[in-house]
């Protein structure tokens, strides 16, 4: 299978700050990428790199095969729409007006949005349940709806890949299964190659075909859940005992914590 994106050899600094050493991986096109890890692991900033907003120290990033630095920032965006962990909300736009943005990147010379532009603002509003939402402030939502209206943006861009930095972290259980099943079938029907960080091991294992495993800005593990959530794997990158056993919905890993026996990281 083809390679969406390909990372090699990547660092990243921030001063003296090493974020990411050494980073490389593929992204079959069409797959479920999820990158996990613990906090300051270099999963924001690897995102950031895959889609040209940070340029690395060393290394290169492709896109289907090509530098991702040779594209302009249009012809990138219809390639990769990016769903970052935070975006500015303290704007009076209305949600239809918010999804539209998405067309950008269609638009010809005037970037006034068409008939079939507005069409496919309704059907991304539909898609992702926030239809009910349309003619709402997206300041006057609550976290959980911005941050489902920000990947119906995403949707309404219609990229080949799509990018997510913990596109559930301030969603409820329901509304985490629906962004997740979105995004599974916007992989299955669509063919889009979905890249996510989250910190939710079971999600991760329920939905990725592949996990990259990172700490420190280093890979420790990458492969298929069940080669990634290990035992031995998640304790030495967490520094506390995690309990790994078969998901009850069966073939997938489940991860349990284990309350009052942290580890000393080493």
């Amino acid at each position: 299978m083809s390679a969406a994106l390909t990372a090699h050899s990547l660092r990243h600094d921030y001063g003296a700050q090493h974020v990411l050493e050494d980073v490389s991986f593929s992204v079959a096109a069409g797959s479920f990428f999820i990158i996990i890890g613990p906090n300051g692991s270099g999963k924001t900033t690897l995102m950031k790199v895959l889609d040209d907003i940070e340029h690395p120290k060393e290394g290169m990033v492709e896109v289907f095969g090509r530098p991702v630095h040779s594209f302009g920032k249009r012809e990138l965006a219809r390639e990769i729409a990016f769903v970052p962990q935070r975006m500015p909300v303290d704007f009076p736009f209305t949600v239809t007006e918010v999804v539209l943005m998405g067309r950008a990147p269609h638009l010809g010379l005037l970037g006034i949005e068409g008939r079939e532009d507005i069409e496919a603002a309704r059907k991304a509003m539909d898609f992702t349940g926030v239809e009910n939402l349309a003619e709402r402030r997206v300041n006057q939502l609550s976290s959980g709806e911005q941050q489902r209206v920000f990947v119906a943006r995403a949707v309404c861009q219609d990229p080949k890949i799509i990018l997510l930095d913990e596109p559930t972290a301030s969603l409820d259980p329901a509304h985490q299964v629906r962004v997740m099943d979105i995004m599974e079938e916007l992989r299955r029907k669509r063919g889009v190659t979905v890249v996510m960080v989250s910190h939710d091991l079971n999600l991760a294992a329920l939905y990725g075909d592949h996990l990259l495993l990172l700490r420190g800005g280093h890979i420790i593990a990458e492969g298929p859940p069940d080669d990634v959530l290990t035992f031995e794997i998640l304790e030495k990158t967490y520094g506390c005992v995690l309990l790994v056993d078969e998901s009850p919905l069966g073939g997938v890993p489940r991860v349990s914590v284990v309350p009052g026996r942290f580890l000393e990281q080493k």
